[in-house]
């Protein structure tokens, strides 16, 4: 199939309405097989608009009279308005968008096709392989391997090649423990805490079933992690589901570790919210950051209505459980929810930030979002295929990678020098989730991605954002290394609504940005000040 066959009208004259603050734009509009373009005309330097049709969640049109208006919503939360001239030219132009925005292959997708100047195909792909991660585990204790037992994605297609798992345990076992979990998502390590010597380590639910089955090899592995932390070691296993939902997927075919089986595990039950739930209430919240003409009284009934606070604060506080039982009480954490790939990785990546400085520098985080949620098999096709606007119903739809950029949001906010990087990286993560020209968050796991070939047909986000010119964009100018760990405060008082993503588009953004660029400024100049002054020799007298 050819683009061009669903390119029913290729331009039309139009009026671009970008929102409040923001000039309207008048000039030709182009429909191209992955973009609109609205020029404004032939000038040396034209005023040229481009948006990204993956973009667009939902579209809506309207006639009247010999012109038509076209409302495009916007996976980033944008909304814009298009004025057209011609009923016909209108109703074209909305088809077109409706089926360009909606293809469903990969391989036709705009990162097939972008290619950036600067940039080369294979940049930045290699920079976060399990094997990095492994090496810095080596250095810190032998009791864990790396295993290739996951090779060639048979065992667990959505897991990664290779695994860090206790060094204790052969690949046989490791196999006959993958056939007892959900999906194959048996037991790997996530995170090794030096200063405790302990381990997080995340899976899908055991199928026990109502026989209440076991299996010898699953349980030798987690008495294999007791064992590789300390002798007398004791674990916690956080299920991400109520007591209820774990007693009802037993009757499915599915189930929880019990006490007789593993011993030295101790089960809590933390449930996050997942799924179709977590999708309204991202729905219903940007309903009401929408609403302008609400009151004070509405507007707080809503934004507590909507409950996305809420699971903001579920989700920090199990995390802080994880952490605590590694950082305080020398336990070994494994944490789980039914599959494995939505409130495990939450709870597993947050964990971590609260405890590990390194994942709170830029390289660091980028390296925690690419082994945590993608290589870790987080479904972003799956789940970011609509953001908050679509009509249709959602399937599979669910904003868990935003929520967890939310946390991380609030972390920033609470300990505003402990994060290297900035909103501006998180405001980016968000948008190339859910539609981006590089290839990095396509596909639902890194079977679907070698099978695509992805790592070779398409750019990397990360050799994208760390270039040069768009580290200042997404730096902490104010970071300094915190070698502590973070422990945020879930009070309701100390949550705030992130203005910054979810009314970025409904108010003038400038005064923030503004802000941003003034601090920049002073720290390097305070930088160039501090270097200009000659250096004091050791051995010279102080004034």
């Amino acid at each position: 199939m050819e683009f061009s066959e669903l390119i029913r009208t290729g331009r039309a004259q139009a009026e671009l309405l970008r929102g409040p603050g923001v000039p309207p734009l008048r000039g030709t509009l182009c429909v191209t097989g992955h973009h609109l373009l609205l020029s404004s005309g032939p000038q040396a330097t034209p005023d040229l608009w481009l948006l990204l049709l993956r973009s667009v969640d939902s579209i809506e049109k309207r006639v009247a009279g010999d012109s038509g208006t076209i409302t495009l919503r916007c996976k980033d939360l944008r909304v814009l308005q298009l004025d057209i001239e011609g009923v016909e030219a209108t109703l074209d132009i909305a088809r077109s968008i409706e089926a360009l925005s909606s293809l469903e292959s990969v391989i036709t997708s705009y990162p097939f096709f972008y290619r950036p100047k600067g940039l080369r195909l294979g940049d930045a792909w290699h920079f976060h392989p399990p094997e990095h991660y492994y090496k810095r585990i080596a250095r810190e204790t032998n009791a864990w391997r790396l295993s290739e037992v996951n090779e060639d994605f048979s065992l667990c297609p959505s897991y990664p090649r290779a695994v860090i798992v206790p060094r204790a345990v052969d690949d046989d076992a490791l196999a006959r423990s993958a056939r007892f979990r959900q999906g194959g998502r048996f037991p790997v390590l996530s995170y090794h805490h030096a200063p405790s010597g302990t381990v997080l380590l995340r899976s899908s639910q055991p199928l026990t079933g109502p026989q209440k089955r076991r299996c010898a090899e699953d349980e030798e592995l987690l008495r294999a992690v007791l064992a590789a932390a300390r002798p007398g070691a004791q674990g916690f296993i956080v299920d991400t589901r109520s007591a209820q939902t774990a007693k009802q997927a037993r009757m499915t075919g599915g189930g929880t570790e019990s006490k007789a089986a593993y011993p030295g595990w101790k089960r809590l039950h933390r449930p996050l919210e997942r799924g179709r739930p977590l999708q309204e209430s991202f729905v219903r919240l940007m309903e009401a950051c929408g609403d302008l003409e609400q009151s004070m009284d509405r507007w707080l009934s809503r934004l507590e209505g909507c409950r996305w606070l809420a699971h903001v604060k579920e989700a920090l506080s199990t995390a802080c459980l994880a952490a605590q039982g590694m950082e305080r009480e020398g336990a070994c954490i494994l944490v789980h929810g039914t599959e494995g790939t939505d409130s495990t990785l939450l709870v597993t990546s947050l964990a971590q930030l609260i405890l590990d400085p390194l994942s709170r520098t830029m390289a660091g985080f980028q390296e925690l979002v690419e082994r945590e949620w993608i290589q870790a098999g987080h479904p972003f096709q799956l789940r970011c295929a609509h953001s908050a606007f679509s009509h249709a119903r959602p399937k599979h739809e669910a904003p868990t990678f935003l929520l967890f950029l939310d946390c991380v949001w609030q972390l920033g906010r609470q300990f505003p020098l402990s994060l290297e990087f900035g909103e501006g990286l998180l405001l980016a993560l968000f948008e190339h989730a859910y539609a981006s020209p590089f290839g990095t968050f396509l596909c639902n796991s890194e079977k679907e991605r070698c099978l695509c070939e992805v790592r070779t047909r398409t750019h990397s986000l990360w050799s994208g954002l760390n270039q040069p010119k768009e580290q200042r964009k997404l730096r902490n100018p104010l970071y300094v290394l915190n070698p502590l760990a973070i422990w945020p405060s879930v009070e309701p008082q100390s949550l705030r609504l992130w203005q910054g993503l979810f009314l970025r588009w409904t108010r003038p953004p400038e005064h923030s940005e503004v802000a941003w660029e003034k601090v920049w400024q002073i720290v390097t100049e305070k930088e160039k000040t501090e270097g200009s002054q000659p250096m004091v020799s050791a051995s010279e007298p102080q004034p």
